[in-house]
């Protein structure tokens, strides 16, 4: 028996492996996802925005 794991249901232009192994996302899911987890994730779109809201504070 197969366990599904999340992985299983994303698209494959939605992440990729680095060389280290890690799952890295792609724009595409977080845009998917609809908001921030602050974790700094490396193609975050929305990562420009929080830097500005805390530019103006």
């Amino acid at each position: 028996m197969k366990e599904f794991s999340k992985i299983d249901s994303l698209e494959k232009d939605e992440y990729y492996h680095s060389k280290e192994g890690y799952i890295i996302f792609t724009e595409k899911y977080h845009l998917k996802r609809g908001y921030c987890c602050n974790n700094n994730c490396k193609h975050c779109p929305y990562k420009k925005e929080i830097e500005s809201k805390n530019e103006k504070s």
